[in-house]
């Protein structure tokens, strides 16, 4: 963990305290306890876990920098990556975790409890159901998620939950410049504008990921998101 603490603060200006090395700790060997049982994630290995999903999700704060999310909502969050490692880092982030799986929903509640994090809420749910539901539609500061789908897809998913004046943020492998461009019509389609790419380089990782931002300036139309399955059936183009 010290060279995770050592990159953390070199690339993202994060410093870790002992607590959250601590927690995160404690979330590597859950995480490394359950993937035996109910393969939550493809990475079995602590240099992976460690890079590909606790660096990776702490590489978000290149994207807000000093403007922290008040609310934040992770859709297809998996085994809680980014939301619970940003959790973890911004105590005082009101989370919302969107995960249609149980398992991985379950492994999630597990997590917030073993932690004792306040102010998270787990849906077990679409991404489509929760972005017509009045509780949740505009009504978060930001929108993540992490390899959920391409950009059109995700942007139907996301800028329905963002509030007019938030933010849409999406983690991208290589292919997001390409598909940041496809999604143009999308995104305005749904209230939202393009802002910028961020690079992102993690040590020991080959593959280029991007941070795809898009700020949200008008509300999203009534009828998006479509109902469940349509938006990756027939992507806005």
């Amino acid at each position: 963990m010290e060279k995770l603490a050592r990159d953390a603060l070199q690339m993202f200006g994060i410093s870790l305290s002992t607590r959250q090395i601590a927690q995160l700790t404690t979330y590597e060997r859950e995480l490394l306890e359950w993937n035996q049982k109910f393969n939550l994630t493809a990475i079995r290995d602590v240099d992976g876990i460690r890079a590909k999903h606790f660096l990776d999700s702490m590489s978000c704060a290149l994207a807000w920098r000093e403007h922290i999310p008040r609310r934040l909502v992770d859709v297809g969050t998996g085994a809680g990556f980014p939301g619970i490692v940003l959790k973890i880092l911004y105590p005082s982030i009101k989370l919302t975790l969107v995960e249609s799986v149980g398992k991985k929903a379950n492994f999630c509640a597990h997590i917030i409890q073993t932690l004792g994090l306040d102010g998270v809420e787990v849906l077990t749910a679409r991404a489509e159901e929760v972005g017509r539901d009045p509780k949740h539609r505009e009504t978060y500061d930001w929108a993540v998620a992490r390899a959920v789908a391409n950009l059109p897809v995700l942007a139907e998913y996301l800028l329905p939950l963002v509030r007019v004046g938030g933010v849409m943020l999406a983690q991208k492998g290589e292919s997001g410049p390409a598909e940041a461009q496809a999604a143009e019509r999308a995104f305005k389609l749904l209230g939202g504008r393009m802002r910028q790419l961020i690079p992102v380089e993690l040590p020991g990782v080959a593959e280029e990921r991007y941070l795809v931002i898009v700020d949200k300036p008008a509300a999203t139309p009534p009828a998006y998101p479509r109902k469940a399955g349509l938006p990756a059936k027939k992507p806005l183009v």
